[in-house]
């Protein structure tokens, strides 16, 4: 089973092209598993990107994220709106939004390490530090050691497992680790049901 969360080759042509790019879409092949975001009554965060940004960004301000810019595939236009945004060379967060609302149903970060970088030791420390930040954003009583040891923990499964998701409360892990191509870590909403009497 394979899921592709973002293509990390179309992230790299989306952020060093200009304001839209023509690529390849986001969904995944016929013969693998639909990420959950992508079918039609999958759930959105309460905030859009913008206020995203601004909550993200006041609360970690040595960890910006900066402006996300659409992604063109090239596809007719369907139920999502695809974002992404540069962090450095190496690491970028990326979304697809409710079209519509503009709604976020799932927010991700990844990382794509450079062959023969010195830093890569640091690059990647940086990453986990992000990713961090980003679940402290959607779980605010975590504390920063809480929220380090908690990617570690879902960062060292991913590892193993190649991908690996885990539902907590109302959200949604995933971990997508491609070994030297890269990692995303995505945090998605999830519908909870009332339990039948």
């Amino acid at each position: 089973m394979t899921i592709r969360l973002v293509a990390p080759a179309l992230l790299l042509l989306l952020l060093t092209s200009g304001p839209e790019v023509h690529a390849q879409p986001l969904v995944p092949s016929k013969d693998a598993t639909v990420a959950p975001y992508l079918l039609p009554d999958a759930p959105t965060f309460d905030q859009t990107i913008p206020q995203f940004r601004t909550r993200y960004n006041l609360s970690n301000p040595s960890l910006p994220i900066g402006e996300f810019r659409a992604v063109d595939t090239g596809e007719p236009a369907g139920p999502l709106t695809r974002a992404a945004s540069r962090i450095n060379a190496q690491l970028y967060a990326s979304t697809a939004l409710e079209r519509g609302t503009g709604k976020i149903k799932t927010m991700q970060l990844t990382y794509q390490p450079q062959v023969g970088d010195p830093e890569t030791g640091a690059r990647r420390a940086q990453a986990i530090q992000y990713m961090a930040a980003l679940l402290r954003h959607f779980i605010p009583s975590l504390s920063e050691e809480q929220s380090s040891k908690k990617i570690t923990e879902l960062l060292d499964i991913g590892k193993r497992q190649g991908f690996y998701q885990q539902t907590e409360g109302a959200l949604r892990y995933v971990v997508a680790d491609n070994g030297e191509k890269g990692i995303t870590f995505a945090v998605e909403p999830i519908k909870l049901t009332l339990s039948e009497p």
